[in-house]
């Protein structure tokens, strides 16, 4: 997270404005990918911050690899989401508000393991039973794009 931690010496956790990718990997069983994540202890979905002269499709391969070992063979773009919704605040006073690429992980390779200190946890859960123990923002995405879930499911099945 060079560019971030970089631009945070400036504005300190004072909101900024950054660009990200949350990532939906499906499994052989139709369940999606999550990872109960060290910063705040909650589930979320594996994604992250885009570093400078990334595209949202860098990002997308990059992140996949650091959190989960996976490695991308295809992927789709559904969603782009931004406003008041994206806004989050992490546990050490970071604020944020984010423009987030959401990218369907149609095809994949490579075995499934922690790959960085982000992760406590990698599960795959049914759409319909996801943990109640999500961060905040995760929350926010799936009660505002309430069907972006099965979107991403019908998109990966295609």
């Amino acid at each position: 997270m060079g560019y971030i931690s970089d631009l945070r010496k400036y504005v300190r956790h004072e909101p900024i404005l950054t660009a990200g990718v949350g990532l939906f990997v499906f499994n052989d069983e139709d369940r999606v990918l999550m990872q109960l994540r060290t910063d705040y202890n909650s589930w979320g979905f594996p994604g992250g911050a885009m570093e400078l002269g990334e595209s949202f499709e860098d990002v997308a391969i990059r992140e996949l690899k650091e959190e989960t070992n996976l490695i991308v063979d295809e992927l789709k773009l559904i969603k782009v989401l931004s406003g008041k919704d994206t806004y989050r605040e992490y546990p050490n006073g970071d604020k944020l508000y984010d423009i987030t690429a959401i990218f369907v992980i149609k095809k994949y390779h490579n075995d499934l393991k922690i790959n960085d200190n982000e992760s406590k946890k990698l599960e795959w859960f049914k759409i319909d039973n996801l943990p109640e123990n999500m961060t905040e923002y995760t929350k926010n995405y799936i009660n505002k794009f309430g069907n972006i879930l099965e979107e991403a499911l019908e998109e990966y099945k295609n």
